[in-house]
């Protein structure tokens, strides 16, 4: 048989290899005809189906754990939206529409405006469209996409993997996952990690290859064409995680261990995990669906929300990240070109520094509210004037420590400059990946260039790093670069002092830094650094 192999990107370690089950497309769009006889009828099947979908997911939910069940739970709540009822029922009564169409449409709108988002908020997106096609097959009759039900060990293709899909998988059952798009920080990566499959993203030309086996290296990202009679590999299982819940290396130097929250729910699991704080608090779900900006009042009691379970504990708070390409109707965006490149994060406030102001209020009240460490971060920020700018506005407001984010190559050459002006500074490795190489972190084609491992940024963070050794000031990082086990060493070994991701990670990450002294981590990362790509940068940093 001869040999082929395709690369993706890696996104949870392990090897293994076995028979290959293919997942089905998602569903098509379903047709705009026949008129309903009786609108009226025909909308009121949608609640009750948005119901039965709702419960199923709830099931499945009952028997996951942590970031699993949370997600699973999610999606649920996203089935049973009343927003997403409502629509859908009035484009059946107004537009004529089959219920199953209506749904389409209504659930389509939403997706779209999580997707124009950009984000982090754009990769909820397919968590909508996962709700959408759940409540189609539901209304049609028909089994819904996903898994199917698996009789032995297999290895799973994708084009891509809805969250509650993923959640719901068997680690006995699933020997690894490989997908054809998604990109590094999908829920499929995130959750992959958490249940300890092997994975790997965006291996174009995957699906069109002809294996009835596959051989899959989740730490190289090197999917290869295995032979079907072949013995079936299993990816070692790690047990039960060691750590104290203290970030630290082997030899004691501090690297604190962090979580991500967007939400109360994410805050509550970030704490049960062990995180030793809060180092990326998105505060964007307060005004998502809000036509009007919210008040002080309202921003501080979903604020407090989120920061209660950190009484007594560091949580970095960032503010509205938001512009013309994360559309929020009070803030009446003009229409761009580049909306990427334009007026959004602090570019915002700089035209309309009361919203600024007003949240920061607010976040000064929910951090009295709560006992909550709190300190703040701007978003987008390019130079060190604007650094300035933001940290009088957070001085001003009560708020004692003040930051920015570093998502902007700009920013990350001139750290000196930007942490002579601010308390810390944090690094979106996910933005900084996209605008360091031009590649929008949402298409998959692309998702190579995005790759957290890719020299050219780990460079970038070197520069960061050695401006916080130079100052003496914090610099953490907080995108998904920060919940791998191994990378993480490597980012302690370039100067970065706390690590932030999401819940699963946070044991993992902890408990890597804790078997590794700073010496090694230094060196790991010299090694690293030394390497032209991604993938001689894993192999670089496992040979040693």
């Amino acid at each position: 048989m001869p040999s082929e192999s395709l690369t993706g990107v890696a996104v949870s370690p392990g090897r293994a290899s076995g028979p290959v089950v293919r997942v089905a497309e998602p569903l098509g769009e379903p047709a705009s005809t026949p008129a309903p006889a009786d609108p009226a009828a025909e909308a009121a099947r949608i609640g009750p189906a948005a119901q039965i979908v709702a419960a199923r997911l709830e099931k499945l939910a009952e028997t996951a754990t942590g970031e699993a069940a949370t997600i699973l739970i999610t999606t649920a709540a996203m089935a049973a939206d009343p927003a997403l009822v409502s629509s859908a029922e009035q484009l059946v009564k107004n537009e004529n529409l089959p219920a199953p169409r209506a749904v389409h449409q209504a659930a389509g709108k939403f997706a779209d405006a999580l997707a124009a988002a950009g984000g982090y908020m754009a990769e909820r997106a397919r968590d909508v469209l996962d709700v959408r096609d759940r409540l189609v097959a539901e209304l049609l009759g028909i089994a819904p996409p996903g898994v199917p039900d698996l009789d032995s060990p297999s290895v799973l293709v994708a084009r891509d993997l809805a969250p509650a899909d993923t959640a719901g998988l068997d680690p006995e059952k699933v020997l690894a996952l490989v997908t054809e798009e998604g990109g590094p920080t999908s829920h499929t990566a995130i959750l992959a990690r958490a249940l300890g499959i092997p994975a790997v993203v965006a291996v174009r030309g995957v699906l069109a290859l002809d294996a009835q086996a596959l051989a899959v290296d989740g730490g190289t990202g090197v999917v290869e064409v295995a032979d079907p009679d072949a013995e079936i590999v299993t990816a070692a299982k790690t047990g039960a995680i060691e750590w104290d819940g203290t970030g630290a290396t082997a030899d004691g130097h501090r690297v604190k261990v962090l979580g991500n929250v967007g939400s109360a729910t994410d805050a509550q699991s970030a704490a049960e995990a062990g995180a030793e704080g809060v180092g990326l608090f998105r505060t964007e779900f307060c005004y998502l669906d809000a036509s009007a900006e919210p008040s002080v009042e309202e921003q501080r009691k979903a604020y407090t929300a989120v920061l209660s379970p950190f009484r007594g504990k560091p949580v970095v708070v960032r503010t509205l990240d938001a512009g013309a390409d994360k559309p929020l109707a009070f803030l009446e965006p003009e229409a761009e070109p580049n909306p990427a490149l334009g007026v959004r994060g602090l570019r915002v406030a700089f035209d309309r520094p009361e919203i600024l102001d007003r949240q920061l209020e607010a976040i000064a009240g929910a951090a009295r509210d709560s006992g909550a460490e709190v300190s703040v971060m701007a978003p987008m920020v390019a130079t060190a004037a604007e650094a300035a700018w933001f940290a009088e506005r957070v001085r001003a407001a009560g708020i004692a420590r003040a930051g920015v984010m570093i998502e902007i190559p700009a920013a990350a050459l001139t750290a000196r400059e930007i942490l002579d002006v601010v308390d810390f500074v944090s690094v979106g490795t996910n933005d900084l990946a996209q605008y360091t190489f031009a590649a929008d972190r949402q298409l998959g084609a692309v998702a190579k260039l995005n790759d957290p491992w890719q020299p050219g940024l780990l460079r970038l963070l070197r520069v960061i790093g050695q401006a916080a050794k130079d100052t003496g000031k914090p610099a953490g990082v907080c995108g998904e670069a920060a919940a791998d086990p191994r990378l993480a060493l490597v980012l302690a070994g370039l100067g970065l002092t706390s690590l932030s991701m999401n819940a699963p990670a946070v044991r993992a990450v902890g408990a890597s830094l804790a078997a590794t002294t700073l010496a090694e981590c230094e060196a790991l990362a010299d090694a690293v650094l030394a390497t032209s790509d991604p993938v001689e940068a894993r192999a670089a940093a496992a040979q040693r």
